[in-house]
Protein backbone atom coordinates (compact mmCIF):
# COMPACT_ATOMS: atom_id res chain seq x y z
CA UNK A 1 0.00 0.00 0.00
CA UNK A 2 1.23 3.17 -0.73
CA UNK A 3 1.49 6.25 1.01
CA UNK A 4 0.37 9.77 -0.68
CA UNK A 5 0.69 12.98 0.39
CA UNK A 6 -2.15 15.12 1.85
CA UNK A 7 -1.89 17.23 -1.04
CA UNK A 8 -2.34 14.60 -3.94
CA UNK A 9 -5.41 13.72 -1.75
CA UNK A 10 -6.43 17.33 -2.25
CA UNK A 11 -5.54 17.81 -5.83
CA UNK A 12 -7.71 14.49 -6.04
CA UNK A 13 -10.65 15.65 -4.56
CA UNK A 14 -10.50 19.09 -5.40
CA UNK A 15 -10.89 17.51 -9.36
CA UNK A 16 -14.27 15.71 -8.47
CA UNK A 17 -17.17 17.46 -9.57
CA UNK A 18 -18.92 17.48 -6.09
CA UNK A 19 -16.19 19.35 -4.76
CA UNK A 20 -16.14 22.39 -7.23
CA UNK A 21 -18.01 25.41 -7.37
CA UNK A 22 -21.29 24.88 -8.93
CA UNK A 23 -21.09 25.71 -13.03
CA UNK A 24 -24.19 27.98 -12.26
CA UNK A 25 -22.28 30.06 -9.53
CA UNK A 26 -19.27 30.22 -11.91
CA UNK A 27 -21.27 31.50 -14.63
CA UNK A 28 -22.81 34.31 -12.39
CA UNK A 29 -19.50 35.64 -11.42
CA UNK A 30 -18.22 36.16 -14.77
CA UNK A 31 -22.20 37.16 -16.62
CA UNK A 32 -21.26 40.41 -16.70
CA UNK A 33 -17.96 40.62 -18.12
CA UNK A 34 -19.10 38.10 -20.76
CA UNK A 35 -22.41 39.86 -22.07
CA UNK A 36 -21.21 43.90 -20.78
CA UNK A 37 -22.73 45.98 -18.57
CA UNK A 38 -25.66 47.27 -20.93
CA UNK A 39 -27.04 43.20 -21.14
CA UNK A 40 -26.50 43.05 -17.35
CA UNK A 41 -29.44 45.85 -16.62
CA UNK A 42 -31.78 44.27 -18.93
CA UNK A 43 -31.06 40.53 -18.01
CA UNK A 44 -30.82 37.96 -15.09
CA UNK A 45 -29.40 34.30 -15.68
CA UNK A 46 -31.55 32.19 -13.76
CA UNK A 47 -31.23 28.50 -14.17
CA UNK A 48 -28.39 25.86 -15.86
CA UNK A 49 -30.03 22.65 -16.48
CA UNK A 50 -29.07 19.99 -19.20
CA UNK A 51 -26.58 22.38 -20.55
CA UNK A 52 -29.06 24.73 -21.31
CA UNK A 53 -28.94 28.34 -19.22
CA UNK A 54 -32.38 29.87 -19.43
CA UNK A 55 -32.05 33.70 -18.40
CA UNK A 56 -34.86 36.31 -18.08
CA UNK A 57 -34.75 39.53 -19.54
CA UNK A 58 -36.71 43.25 -19.16
CA UNK A 59 -38.64 43.04 -22.05
CA UNK A 60 -39.39 41.12 -25.25
CA UNK A 61 -37.51 43.22 -27.30
CA UNK A 62 -34.35 42.28 -25.14
CA UNK A 63 -35.21 38.45 -25.39
CA UNK A 64 -35.42 38.55 -29.18
CA UNK A 65 -32.42 40.70 -29.57
CA UNK A 66 -30.06 38.39 -27.61
CA UNK A 67 -31.51 35.64 -29.10
CA UNK A 68 -29.88 36.37 -32.19
CA UNK A 69 -26.93 36.80 -30.13
CA UNK A 70 -27.09 34.16 -28.89
CA UNK A 71 -24.57 31.65 -30.45
CA UNK A 72 -21.81 34.30 -29.59
CA UNK A 73 -22.28 34.13 -26.00
CA UNK A 74 -22.33 30.38 -25.98
CA UNK A 75 -18.89 30.43 -27.72
CA UNK A 76 -17.82 33.05 -25.00
CA UNK A 77 -19.28 31.45 -21.59
CA UNK A 78 -18.01 27.91 -23.26
CA UNK A 79 -14.40 29.24 -23.61
CA UNK A 80 -14.90 31.41 -20.04
CA UNK A 81 -15.94 28.38 -17.98
CA UNK A 82 -15.48 25.46 -20.00
CA UNK A 83 -18.90 24.25 -18.92
CA UNK A 84 -20.23 22.76 -22.14
CA UNK A 85 -23.09 25.14 -23.13
CA UNK A 86 -25.45 24.02 -25.21
CA UNK A 87 -28.32 26.60 -25.65
CA UNK A 88 -29.31 29.60 -24.14
CA UNK A 89 -33.17 30.56 -23.74
CA UNK A 90 -34.14 34.09 -23.28
CA UNK A 91 -37.46 35.35 -21.92
CA UNK A 92 -39.39 37.46 -19.76
CA UNK A 93 -40.74 34.93 -17.80
CA UNK A 94 -39.26 35.51 -14.15
CA UNK A 95 -37.92 38.77 -14.95
CA UNK A 96 -38.60 41.28 -11.46
CA UNK A 97 -37.84 44.96 -11.40
CA UNK A 98 -35.10 45.46 -8.76
CA UNK A 99 -37.18 46.29 -5.60
CA UNK A 100 -34.52 49.09 -4.79
CA UNK A 101 -34.43 51.11 -7.79
CA UNK A 102 -37.51 53.58 -7.09
CA UNK A 103 -40.05 54.34 -9.71
CA UNK A 104 -39.43 57.55 -11.36
CA UNK A 105 -42.79 59.59 -11.41
CA UNK A 106 -43.27 62.45 -13.70
CA UNK A 107 -44.33 65.67 -11.70
CA UNK A 108 -44.88 69.06 -12.92
CA UNK A 109 -45.99 72.33 -10.81
CA UNK A 110 -49.57 73.70 -11.79
CA UNK A 111 -47.77 76.31 -13.29
CA UNK A 112 -46.34 74.40 -15.95
CA UNK A 113 -50.12 73.02 -17.09
CA UNK A 114 -51.08 73.51 -20.07
CA UNK A 115 -54.57 74.70 -18.45
CA UNK A 116 -53.10 76.96 -16.07
CA UNK A 117 -54.82 80.27 -16.31
CA UNK A 118 -52.83 81.90 -12.81
CA UNK A 119 -52.90 81.27 -8.91
CA UNK A 120 -55.66 81.74 -6.95
CA UNK A 121 -56.20 85.65 -8.21
CA UNK A 122 -57.14 86.90 -11.27
CA UNK A 123 -56.12 90.19 -12.69
CA UNK A 124 -58.23 92.51 -14.94
CA UNK A 125 -56.40 95.42 -15.29
CA UNK A 126 -55.02 95.80 -12.65
CA UNK A 127 -58.44 94.53 -10.61
CA UNK A 128 -57.12 91.77 -8.03
CA UNK A 129 -60.60 88.98 -7.84
CA UNK A 130 -60.51 86.00 -6.44
CA UNK A 131 -61.27 83.00 -8.97
CA UNK A 132 -64.88 81.71 -9.21
CA UNK A 133 -66.03 78.70 -7.25
CA UNK A 134 -68.16 77.68 -9.42
CA UNK A 135 -67.27 75.90 -13.16
CA UNK A 136 -69.16 78.65 -15.08
CA UNK A 137 -67.06 81.13 -13.43
CA UNK A 138 -64.01 79.43 -13.73
CA UNK A 139 -64.64 78.80 -17.59
CA UNK A 140 -65.80 82.42 -17.82
CA UNK A 141 -62.11 83.27 -15.90
CA UNK A 142 -60.65 81.32 -18.45
CA UNK A 143 -62.06 82.02 -21.73
CA UNK A 144 -61.16 85.74 -20.58
CA UNK A 145 -57.58 84.52 -19.60
CA UNK A 146 -57.26 82.89 -23.27
CA UNK A 147 -58.69 85.39 -25.12
CA UNK A 148 -56.37 88.03 -23.63
CA UNK A 149 -53.50 85.67 -24.63
CA UNK A 150 -54.90 85.20 -28.31
CA UNK A 151 -55.79 89.65 -28.42
CA UNK A 152 -52.02 90.09 -30.69
CA UNK A 153 -52.43 87.34 -32.62
CA UNK A 154 -52.90 87.19 -36.89
CA UNK A 155 -56.44 86.73 -37.55
CA UNK A 156 -57.34 83.80 -40.18
CA UNK A 157 -58.30 85.43 -43.43
CA UNK A 158 -61.13 82.79 -44.05
CA UNK A 159 -62.53 83.19 -40.86
CA UNK A 160 -60.89 85.85 -38.69
CA UNK A 161 -60.36 84.01 -36.06
CA UNK A 162 -56.34 84.62 -33.65
CA UNK A 163 -53.90 82.61 -35.33
CA UNK A 164 -50.65 81.81 -34.48
CA UNK A 165 -48.25 83.00 -37.17
CA UNK A 166 -46.70 79.48 -37.50
CA UNK A 167 -50.13 78.11 -39.01
CA UNK A 168 -50.21 81.30 -41.53
CA UNK A 169 -46.87 81.19 -42.53
CA UNK A 170 -47.55 77.21 -43.52
CA UNK A 171 -50.81 77.13 -44.70
CA UNK A 172 -51.72 80.65 -45.07
CA UNK A 173 -54.84 79.74 -43.20
CA UNK A 174 -55.75 78.73 -39.41
CA UNK A 175 -55.73 74.97 -39.14
CA UNK A 176 -59.11 74.49 -38.84
CA UNK A 177 -59.35 76.19 -42.34
CA UNK A 178 -56.58 74.26 -43.82
CA UNK A 179 -58.35 70.92 -42.54
CA UNK A 180 -61.68 72.33 -43.98
CA UNK A 181 -60.10 72.92 -47.70
CA UNK A 182 -58.26 69.61 -47.45
CA UNK A 183 -61.50 67.75 -47.02
CA UNK A 184 -63.08 69.90 -49.81
CA UNK A 185 -60.76 68.87 -52.00
CA UNK A 186 -60.57 64.60 -51.50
Amino acid sequence: MSLKSINDILEVLAAQPEWQEPPFQRLLACWAQVVGSMVVAHTKPLSLQRDVLRVATSSAAWAQNLTFERQRLILKLNQKLSIGLKDIHFSTAGWQRPQNIPKKQQTISRQEHPSYVGDGMSIDDGDVTPKAKDANAAFQNWARTVQGRSHNLPLCPLCHCPTPPGELQRWGVCSLCAAKQSLKSC
